[in-house]
């Protein structure tokens, strides 16, 4: 029987760590990386059994990566504190991976997300990322803000769903993207990003609620798809708003 090691990163997520923890209970060992929480999220994830290693970062390469060394399972699987392992999602994972019943070669699983904006709206795109990985098979995670594993080996995918409960209010939204444009801008401004000219933020703009409301489908969700995708569009600007910020300060 082969054994899994869950990790999940969290950040004062005293109101999400539950569910969360509750979803991948089926799990041989669960890791909990807190970055630098204020709140109560790593007495709750302790409480239920997980084991809680404190680090502050601002680059998630670097989280996902202790969770990695700490772990000691054949099998890692990585869970956001805002997502849910669905119960089909579940059974896959134990039948076809707790068993052995999966191709030798197989180092990684690629795991669907489907997201749920603004309560319980879902969104019709769905994503795909990897999440399920071989130990021994997982290189390293780099990128500080969209990180990225560096896996050696065959990729296969599983059927049903990873849960994604994100942008639950507006006021959550608004401080997330205060926390992490920062960030975002600076990325930018160390790759040497052209100067930000007036024109730029309307084509940003136009693109990232283009991307959102037409090329997702948010025109499918009514209302909240609406103000998902205007919001986008808001978020992308206060990125390059930063940049521009940024850009400008040099010259001084």
């Amino acid at each position: 029987m082969k054994t899994i090691s869950a990790i999940v990163i969290a950040k004062n997520e005293e109101d999400m760590i539950t569910d969360c923890l509750k979803s991948i209970s089926f799990c041989d060992e669960i890791i909990v990386i807190d970055n630098d929480s204020k709140d109560k999220t790593a007495d709750i994830s302790k409480k239920m059994g997980a084991k809680v290693f404190k680090d502050k970062a601002e680059d998630f390469s670097d989280l996902r990566n202790l969770g990695l060394k700490k772990a000691s399972s054949e099998w890692i699987l990585y869970v956001d504190a805002d997502e849910r392992i669905s119960p089909e999602l579940k059974e896959e994972i134990q039948s076809k991976v707790l068993s052995g019943k999966y191709k030798q070669d197989v180092a990684a699983f690629r795991i669907k997300r489907k997201n749920f904006y603004l309560g319980d709206y879902g969104w019709p795109h769905i994503e795909k990322m990897e999440r399920l990985f071989k130990k021994e098979s997982l290189k390293s995670w780099i990128g500080k803000l969209h990180e990225s594993p560096i896996v050696d080996g065959e990729i296969s995918e599983f059927d049903h769903f990873l849960i994604h409960h994100t942008h639950k209010d507006l006021t959550s939204m608004v401080n997330k993207t205060i926390e992490w444009s920062k960030t975002e801008a600076e990325l930018r401004f160390d790759k040497n990003h052209p100067k930000i000219t007036w024109w730029r933020f309307p084509r940003v703009m136009i693109s990232a609620f283009i991307n959102s409301y037409i090329i997702q489908g948010g025109w499918k969700v009514g209302t909240a798809g609406l103000v998902e995708s205007i919001y986008q569009a808001f978020s992308i600007f206060i990125t390059y708003a930063r940049l521009w910020e940024l850009q400008n300060q040099t010259k001084k």
